[in-house]
């Protein structure tokens, strides 16, 4: 017992799922038992849906077991660590057992996420120990220069993570020819996206890969000063981002002359942003990191020539400075190998809606989307119908079931009408309207507009109110036409890429989904049986026992009928609320 290792994953979606009581109590147990085994904090290592997570580590392998409470914890103490008799029903990964999940891990080329769920994100020791800050030691030990390094960059193929996709080396080489004394490299950890996780998971399991692709940033474009933006609702995030900054700087990672490169000063902090969804647009975090309200400006010029306080400043999102230093250290044809010619390495995605394996997966470039629903996600939850996936968040589009063959990578998903953006993907069945789900994004977008651009403040409302007409049951003819009209006015009108690209969730469900919005408008019908106001409520006579459970809920008293007998809906009475539906034990009541 004394070489056996017992790690819990206290991300995020951990803590949330109890992780946080299940280490307690392993601790306790540990303690009032007299137990020798090392008790270890991780992260979150993607499989969110199986959180809590507890790994043992002995002489005989490596177990990770999923869904851990308490009680569950208590056995696993008792039978694998003390009786040495691993629970198989219990795990989830293991080098000993063949596993459900094995397309889940099979699928997966982790270079960003490389250290997540493996190393104390709180421990600088644990993450030199994982091959951490090689990178930098590699440019101080071997002189590299900073045009080398960009070479390198741009050889990789990396484009930027955070959803525009230009190449990273190109921009710091925009950078790198500013001749500029003072210059300033920012990190953009500003994720707004609805169902976007994967910037939190980089910094709340590795923050050291954030600094250190920081590091080497600045010493390639020569910037003196970085800023962590992160927004403020990532608490975990902040604090371990905090602890890592301290550290590196006692390490000397940080500060004066780092690694002996004389003249190479540089050090960062963080700026926690008030979750503005505007302000992952470049312009509009400098105008928040300089303390004023996030407004978009005008480019040209762009950051790389007058960016924060008017000096050069290049940013790159969490994701493109996690894969920095494996890049360096591993060389840029070994990050080229995976991808397709145009997008090269790994994506990582935030799975979520109706799929099964929801969580953080890191694939290669090239994959297809319906790979990544089916193998690694498991499919859809309740083996119901795939209908769509949303990529790229309020800014992307919607790609139908038949188009999921599509590749993930760059030009492929634009095809589509979609973008990457920074990773989201929401996955949606047979049962979600595709037209409400086109309102909901709108919703987002009209609400996290600065208002700056008439097109954008005013127009995104008009779209969202004729959208919330359809779904409510009072769309017109020529309605779709109107939002269409609308759609490509913001875009040509609106200054940044949110109002450009806010129509885009409308757009594409009037391609892909035209037939929904004209059930919506002729018919007054939703075909997914979704929108409250279109639905109509029956109920099944021959199942109807007539227990009145129904009839005395019914707010209107749209319901009669006698104890015993079979009840009616009386339709112009009837509000849709949906009462009678969920407490029927009978199934006696139809919804179309």
């Amino acid at each position: 017992m004394a070489n056996t290792k017992v790690i819990v994953g206290l991300g995020s979606c951990g803590i949330a799922a109890g992780a946080g009581k299940v280490y307690d109590e392993l601790l306790r147990i540990r303690e009032a038992d007299n137990l020798d085994f090392e008790l270890k904090k991780t992260s979150c290592i993607g499989m969110c849906f199986k959180e809590p997570l507890v790994e043992i580590i002995d002489d005989t392998g490596s177990y990770l077991y999923g869904e851990v409470d308490i009680k569950k914890a208590d056995e696993i103490l008792e039978k694998h660590i003390q009786n040495f008799s691993p629970i198989k029903e219990y795990i989830v990964k293991s080098d000993k057992y063949e596993s459900v999940y094995k397309n889940y891990f099979d699928g997966q080329v982790k270079i960003t996420l490389r250290n997540c769920g493996n190393i104390n994100p709180e421990s600088i020791d644990d993450y030199e120990e994982s091959g951490g800050y090689e990178a930098i030691k590699k440019i101080g030990n071997e002189r590299i220069s900073a045009n080398e390094i960009i070479k390198t960059i741009l050889d990789s193929g990396l484009r930027g993570r955070g959803g525009g996709g230009f190449p990273t080396g190109l921009k710091w080489k925009f950078a790198n020819n500013n001749r500029s004394k003072d210059k300033y490299i920012i990190c953009n950890a500003d994720e707004g996206d609805p169902g976007a996780f994967m910037d939190r998971s980089v910094l709340e399991g590795d923050p050291h890969s954030e600094l250190e692709g920081m590091i080497i940033g600045a010493y390639s474009i020569g910037a003196t000063e970085g800023v962590i933006y992160c927004r403020a609702e990532y608490p975990l995030a902040i604090k371990r981002l905090n602890i890592a900054i301290i550290q590196a700087r006692e390490r000397g990672y940080l500060g004066k002359d780092i690694l002996g490169i004389e003249g190479f000063d540089f050090d960062l902090y963080i700026k926690e942003g008030a979750g503005a969804f505007v302000c992952g647009e470049e312009t509009a975090l400098i105008a928040s990191v300089e303390g004023e309200r996030g407004m978009p400006r005008k480019r040209p010029p762009f950051p790389a020539v007058s960016g924060l306080w008017r000096k050069p400043t290049n940013i790159n999102n969490v994701e493109t400075f996690a894969n920095i230093p494996w890049i360096i250290v591993n060389g840029a044809l070994a990050y080229a190998k995976y991808g397709t010619e145009k997008s090269k390495g790994t994506k990582v995605f935030a799975l979520t809606g109706k799929i099964k394996n929801g969580g953080l997966v890191e694939v290669p470039m090239g994959i297809t989307i319906k790979d990544i629903i089916y193998k690694l996600g498991g499919g859809i939850i309740g083996d119901k119908k795939f209908k769509a996936v949303q990529l790229g968040g309020p800014s992307g589009g919607c790609i139908p079931e038949y188009l999921s063959h599509t590749i993930v990578d760059y030009d492929s998903v634009n095809a589509t009408g979609a973008i990457m953006g920074s990773g989201g993907m929401v996955v949606m069945d047979e049962t979600t309207c595709m037209v409400d789900m086109a309102r909901f994004f709108l919703e987002f977008t009209c609400k996290e507009s600065c208002g700056k651009c008439t097109y954008c403040r005013v127009g995104t409302k008009r779209m969202l109110e004729i959208l919330t007409r359809i779904t409510q049951g009072e769309g017109k003819d020529g309605d779709i036409e109107k939002l269409e009209e609308l759609a490509y006015q913001i875009k040509d009108g609106s200054l940044c890429g949110l109002g450009q690209t806010a129509p885009n969730p409308v757009l594409t469900t009037i391609k892909y989904f035209r037939d929904e919005y004209e059930a919506h408008i002729r018919d007054k019908k939703c075909p997914s049986v979704y929108c409250k106001k279109l639905l109509t409520y029956e109920i099944i006579e021959e199942k109807c026992t007539g227990c009145m459970v129904c009839k005395r809920g019914c707010p209107t008293k749209a319901i009669t009928g006698e104890k015993k007998v079979p009840h009616i809906i009386h339709q112009e009475l009837c509000i849709q609320c949906g009462d009678c539906y969920s407490k029927c034990k009978f199934d006696s009541i139809k919804v179309f």
